[in-house]
């Protein structure tokens, strides 16, 4: 399966330079520094990229989900869903259709293994677990598919705000100590990954001020990362300095930027929400 890290082209969808100019045009700066190549795509209705564009498995292969999600069952929801299909075409990209819910941003993904919240496992309840999961195997090309709680504060469920790989044995996790719930998701979270064999690195977490639930404000994990680069969303909060020297600390050969990002924060998504990246 193709990571993150192995990505060297970036898109964006067409919609965020209109929704948000002044971020976008901070991103453009960023990345023009890091030398990351980007395109828009065209015709797109949100800003979330990275959730209803196809998962590159191989360099050539991409496998588009069923991008028909809970929380966007309502008529101005559903008005926000875009024709990938069509995006696909635009791009020259091939995809194989898969019937299965999935939202990009609940594909957290190593070499060999595959991290997604349980949300996958309600949005797919016409198929049994084992079921589910031999499918979602065979079509990620992965050996191991690792199953963790979904937030419960999180309406979206996308492991992308929770956990991300620091390399095959080690992830990212949150500090969820401040958390009303937190002994109850730390222990839950820290099991499923103790019980895959990998071990783990805490980085701050303070949604805790912001106005609305959705607010993904001071959530450091969504972060971008590309080859040889990393993008880390900052809040003008006292945890931005401490969570950039943890990024420093454990990806130490990478190129690394900051970004403000409070902008689309508010919108409920941070950086990897916005990004699709791939391997050309």
């Amino acid at each position: 399966m193709i990571t993150d890290a192995e990505t060297n082209y970036l898109y964006l969808a067409d919609t965020l330079p209109k929704k948000h100019p002044e971020f976008y045009s901070r991103f453009e700066v960023v990345l023009s520094e890091c030398g990351i190549n980007l395109s828009l795509l065209p015709g797109t209705k949100n800003i979330w990229a990275v959730d209803y564009m196809p998962v590159q498995i191989a360099e050539n292969k991409f496998v588009q989900f069923n991008y028909n999600p809970d929380y966007l069952q309502s008529k101005a929801g559903e008005k926000t869903i875009s024709d990938v299909g069509s995006i696909c075409k635009s791009i020259s990209i091939e995809t194989q259709k898969s019937d299965i819910k999935l939202d990009g941003g609940n594909v957290i993904r190593s070499t060999n293994k595959v991290i997604m919240c349980d949300k996958a496992l309600s949005e797919n309840k016409h198929l049994k677990k084992e079921q589910l999961v031999e499918e979602l195997k065979i079509l990620s090309q992965s050996e191991n598919l690792i199953i963790i709680p979904t937030d419960p504060l999180d309406e979206i469920g996308h492991a992308d705000g929770m956990v991300r790989f620091i390399d095959d044995k080690t992830v990212l996790i949150n500090n969820y100590s401040k958390e009303d719930i937190a002994l109850e998701l730390e222990q839950s979270l820290k099991s499923s990954i103790n019980n895959a064999g990998l071990d783990w690195v805490e980085i701050p977490y303070n949604p805790y001020n912001n106005r609305k639930d959705f607010h993904a404000n001071g959530i450091y994990m969504n972060f971008l990362q590309m080859e040889n680069v990393l993008v880390i969303p900052i809040f003008n909060m006292m945890e931005d300095e401490i969570a950039v020297k943890s990024f420093e600390n454990n990806f130490n050969d990478y190129t690394i930027r900051t970004l403000e990002s409070n902008e689309i924060a508010y919108d409920g998504g941070v950086l990897n929400c916005i990004t699709w990246n791939i391997k050309k």
